[in-house]
């Protein structure tokens, strides 16, 4: 593993020390949440590149389907590799090609190809299913424009989260904004690592808090390592998150 790892990312609003990620992230599941803005990007780009630091591969699901001129340019580094989903045995070759040699994938795809039926294992399921991703690959989820209709479907993508959860090697970082969907503690009991950003509905975590935080300013909420029968009890801070320079 390489030494300069990207390892600090923020820090505490109550105290001077600093917001550092450690190897667990890497094999538990991190939600961020907050409006568009508020720095949920900028998060998650921290977190590849800690990843990316560990020689993990990553794959990035980008939700709204993204043509390549679209995407941030904090993402077209030396590990950007963008392809955009579709069912042809073309894309699958050329995915199984940068599977194969481990690059770090940019995948934008819509949600639609995802079946409608629960007993329905699509294409795109498959493919986020495929044993060398579920072995060696981090995944992150990005719903970057809470696209229309895709939170009525996304009981269902939970329930498939649910299922290759418990095959996958690595964890997984979710980005969205946020919903009432998330209101679930099934939900939240799927995520070891919560970051909430600024809000502007007062039902979404039910703390008027949420609504004042500025830009990369965020409610970080974590599960202790800690050995115990039970869950383990859940740590919250205020951090501030360092800007990423591309």
């Amino acid at each position: 593993m390489v030494k300069n790892i990207r390892d600090v990312i923020g820090r505490y609003e109550s105290s001077i020390n600093i917001l550092r990620l450690e190897e667990r992230m890497l094999k538990y599941n991190t939600l961020i949440l907050a409006e568009e803005g508020a720095g949920k990007t900028n998060l998650a780009c921290k977190i590849r590149n800690y990843v990316i630091d560990m020689e993990v591969p990553t794959l990035y699901v980008d939700f709204a389907d993204s043509k390549i001129e679209e995407i941030e340019e904090r993402y077209k580094d030396e590990h950007f590799n963008y392809i955009q989903f579709d069912e042809s045995d073309a894309f699958q070759e050329e995915l199984d090609k940068l599977i194969a040699e481990k690059k770090h994938i940019y995948m934008a795809v819509n949600p639609n190809y995802f079946a409608s039926k629960r007993d329905v294992k699509s294409k795109l399921t498959q493919t986020l299913q495929k044993q060398a991703f579920l072995d060696g690959y981090y995944y992150f989820f990005h719903d970057i424009k809470n696209l229309d209709g895709f939170h009525s479907k996304f009981e269902d993508f939970l329930l498939y989260m649910l299922g290759f959860l418990n095959m996958k090697k690595y964890g997984l970082t979710f980005l969205a904004q946020p919903h009432s969907t998330f209101e679930s503690q099934n939900v939240k009991l799927l995520f070891t690592f919560l970051y909430i950003g600024r809000c502007s509905n007062l039902d979404y975590f039910n703390t008027s808090q949420l609504k004042n935080l500025q830009k990369n300013q965020f409610f970080y909420q974590y599960r202790t390592a800690h050995r115990t029968l039970l869950f383990n009890d859940i740590i919250s801070n205020t951090v501030k998150i360092d800007e990423y320079k591309f």
